[in-house]
């Protein structure tokens, strides 16, 4: 959007760039490292070389193997009391639920591992042409503490520029009724929700609050990523369109469903893949629309792509899912949630058990893989609701190549519900979620209890989660679907010329 605007600007990825500068570090003391770390920061460079090799996306237990090592290596080259994953992050006495923790972090910046590289980088990314304004996007939980590191870094250095904070955690934040702004002379301003009108306000221009504007993503460099290829994320909407779910965070955030033409969709996509040649199209959706997975079914895309979707009747129809297939559909998330009709009913989801499962039959029957997400504890469920969702898995496991399995968490700011008592979830002042009491006594305590003795010790559960890839999880899913489609495409040409 600003490149086509005339307005210079920079692209930096922290995230990627910092854990390979953490995992570039000389370690000393080899005497005293055991041989499993040993072993992991001997591998660094050929672990990270094999996660963008498609090869690995083959076997499971390498893949595994080559994820748990570089996480060791991680571990070894990191602070004491501070733990860095390749997707987590937690520092052994400070929250990111607690804004006075926040403050803490960009106050104290060199209590990061990452304070050298964020210095070092910025300085030689400013030493160009310092900018005005730097923008933060700011997702996730886990990178809260290291975002404000990174402002404290830039208030340190470079006092004169502006600092925007946007992303979606801080939507939530921000749309929280009980928000008040603790980082004031921090942060100069926020952004919330899909940022780009908002930022050119910022910036001192207008532009049309109903043009939805092309991302841009030449300047990152994909082959730095740990993927087999770049992935191009891409929002063809905001919101939701169902918009009806009891303790939707949507609802709860005011977030109107506003989505991208589809005719823009498409020749956005083929622009930007035609710039950047992904492996992969990542739709960013809460739930690809209807009318969108029509519009990809209408033809052969020339892009394998993947999203979330809800459980729909168009789904459930074999012949929309094998075109589906050809547009170049690899695989679909969806949010099943439960097999109990009452459970579904209550919390609104519009979802019909019976079509859920005519849906995963009919995309597996195209060859599409399904990412599976189930939810335990909300309140309407029981303990014999849950054990309908165990036995709608097990019918369905043939169907089912991926599970998520989660237990509920209210949110903070949503509509009570009668006859539920809430408390304090958590300490911090920053939480997004608030504890309760089950009005079934189906807590917090037994669903764990459940999952951990029963659900994922069922031969059937069991036999899909040992496929699903740790920490990337749904990330990665798709390319050990897409490896899987071509080794059975190569094996039914093999046997084809081995008939004639």
């Amino acid at each position: 959007m600003l490149g086509s605007l005339g307005i210079e600007h920079a692209l930096l990825d922290a995230n990627i760039e910092g854990l390979l500068h953490l995992l570039s570090l000389p370690v000393s003391g080899e005497k005293d490292r055991d041989v499993w770390t040993g072993r992991a920061l001997r591998n660094r460079e050929r672990n990270l070389s094999l996660m963008q090799t498609p090869g690995l996306y083959q076997n499971i237990a390498r893949y595994r193997r080559a994820v748990s090592d570089i996480g060791r290596a991680l571990t070894a080259v990191t602070l004491p009391g501070i733990r860095v994953g390749l997707a987590n992050y937690a520092h052994h006495n400070l929250s990111p639920l607690r804004s006075a923790d926040l403050l803490t972090a960009a106050e104290n910046p060199e209590l990061s591992p990452f304070y050298a590289w964020f210095r070092a980088r910025l300085e030689s990314l400013f030493s160009r042409r310092k900018p005005a304004y730097a923008g933060i996007s700011l997702n996730y939980l886990s990178q809260a503490l290291c975002a404000f590191s990174l402002i404290g870094v830039l208030r340190r250095r470079f006092p004169d520029v502006k600092i925007i904070l946007g992303g979606g955690l801080v939507t939530s934040w921000v749309r929280n009724p009980a928000w008040k702004d603790p980082f004031q002379g921090m942060v100069d301003y926020y952004v919330s929700g899909p940022g780009e009108h908002d930022l050119l306000s910022i910036l001192g221009m207008h532009a049309p609050r109903k043009r939805a504007w092309r991302p841009e993503y030449r300047s990152l460099q994909p082959a730095r990523y740990l993927a087999p290829g770049g992935i191009l994320p891409y929002s063809a909407s905001s919101g939701c369109y169902w918009h009806r779910c009891t303790f939707c965070p949507e609802q709860a955030e005011g977030t109107p469903y506003q989505p991208v033409p589809v005719k823009q969709v498409i020749e956005d996509i083929q622009g930007i893949a035609g710039e950047t040649h992904p492996r992969l199209v990542h739709f960013l959706d809460n739930a690809m629309s209807p009318v969108l997975l029509g519009a990809l079914a209408s033809g052969t895309r020339g892009f394998p792509w993947y999203g979330f979707v809800r459980v729909s009747p168009e789904l459930a129809d074999p012949d929309f899912c094998m075109a589906l297939k050809r547009s170049g559909c690899v695989m679909l998330k969806l949010g099943i949630e439960s097999g109990d009709q009452g459970v579904l009913d209550r919390l609104q989801k519009g979802i019909h058990v019976g079509t859920a499962g005519d849906c995963l039959r009919s995309l597996k029957h195209a060859g599409i893989a399904t990412y599976v997400y189930l939810i335990f504890g909300t309140p309407p469920e029981t303990e014999a609701g849950a054990r309908k969702t165990l036995a709608f898995t097990v019918k369905h496991r043939t169907c089912i190549d991926f599970l998520n399995l989660a237990i509920f968490n209210m949110p903070r700011c949503g509509e009570p519900v009668n006859g539920v008592e809430t408390m304090k979830f958590s300490e911090g002042d920053l939480s997004l979620y608030t504890d309760f009491v089950h009005p079934n006594g189906w807590d917090r305590r037994r669903v764990r209890l459940f999952l951990e003795h029963e659900f994922r010790k069922h031969p059937a559960v069991a036999g899909i989660l040992k496929h699903d890839p740790p920490v990337f999880t749904s990330n990665h899913a798709p390319f050990f679907a897409m490896e899987k489609n071509r080794n059975e495409a190569v094996s039914g040409t093999r046997r084809h010329a081995a008939a004639r």
